[in-house]
């Protein structure tokens, strides 16, 4: 196991990309303005406690269903695919005050099934489409339930009301949703237009 935990790194590049390896940033750690690169596998990877402030973190290979919610991120910057990703504060986790984010910039990053939980979304950059952010999912459950979706495309969207209460948004990949749902592109866009909260 590879331990960062109780320093604070300023202006480093730190590569997590040996795949025999766990690594842990603990408790008491504080990356600023450093480059943190990701290239394992989320089972890899431990987040507890630590900070991260003004860091890029750059995900070089997919980074699937990771919770960054032990985590503070304040005006960090990401790239590469993040799918399945949990940002903020868990309201379900011991201490939930462990995890926050805010004033990070997703733009150059592409997301997918992406939740913001427990935080102000105002002060995120989210990804332009084909990536698009819906607000409030769990507050617009009976809207997602009422609409008429195309193809499965219905089954999808309502399931996003299944997500925590504090969920403040939900980020998803429509090139991804368009394939596998079997919608056009016009379809999908003019059902989307029906519903409040959507930012592409």
């Amino acid at each position: 196991m590879i331990q960062l935990s109780d320093r604070e790194i300023r202006d480093e590049r730190l590569e997590l990309n040996d795949r025999t390896q766990l690594y842990s940033l603990g408790q008491n750690l504080t990356l600023r303005r450093c480059t943190l690169v990701v290239d394992v596998p989320a089972r890899f990877l431990s987040i507890t406690g630590a900070r991260l402030i003004d860091c890029t973190i750059d995900a070089k290979r997919e980074l699937v269903d990771f919770r960054w919610e032990k985590a503070r991120l304040e005006g960090c910057r990401f790239t590469g695919r993040l799918n399945g990703n949990d940002f903020g504060s868990w309201p379900y986790a011991e201490h939930p005050q462990l995890g926050g984010i805010e004033d990070c910039d997703f733009t150059a990053a592409h997301l997918d099934g992406c939740r913001f939980i427990g935080c102000d979304v105002s002060t995120l950059r989210l990804p332009a489409w084909p990536c698009f952010t819906l607000l409030d999912p769990v507050g617009k459950k009976d809207a997602l339930a009422a609409l008429q979706w195309p193809g499965q495309l219905g089954a999808v969207m309502r399931s996003l009301s299944r997500s925590p209460p504090t969920t403040a948004a939900v980020t998803l990949s429509a090139s991804r949703l368009l394939r596998d749902c079997g919608v056009t592109p016009d379809a999908f866009l003019a059902a989307l237009e029906r519903l409040d909260g959507v930012i592409m």
